[in-house]
């Protein structure tokens, strides 16, 4: 008699993963990577303030980095504007590109 016909051989013999299951588990692997923000002293907080009010007030590119809880983004551009209220910075990357970034998601800047 084969294995196939001996105790659950029959079920193990005809394994397969549907793919709503595939979709999930990468989903759930991709999930297991993810990291949190670091926490930034007084010192580095100042020091990315002062490298984007210098980015404002004399229109010179500075570098940005962005958290993202995958991988963090590196921006190259001018500070525009400053929005103090919402705390965020409107970075000018190209002719027609541009974003606007929360302060509290800029984890280094340096011009």
């Amino acid at each position: 008699m084969s294995k196939k016909m001996q105790g659950n051989g029959l079920f193990e013999s005809s394994r397969f993963i549907l793919p709503e299951f595939k979709e999930a588990y990468l989903a759930n692997m991709k999930e297991q990577e993810r990291r949190g923000k670091p926490v930034l002293d007084d010192q580095e907080v100042q020091l990315i303030e002062k490298a984007l009010i210098e980015s404002y007030n004399r229109r010179t590119p500075v570098t940005v980095t962005v958290f993202n809880p995958f991988d963090d983004e590196v921006l190259t551009g001018i500070v525009t504007a400053l929005n103090t209220n919402l705390r965020e910075v409107k970075l000018i990357r190209g002719e027609d590109d541009f974003s606007w970034i929360k302060l509290e998601v800029i984890i280094s800047a340096a011009t």
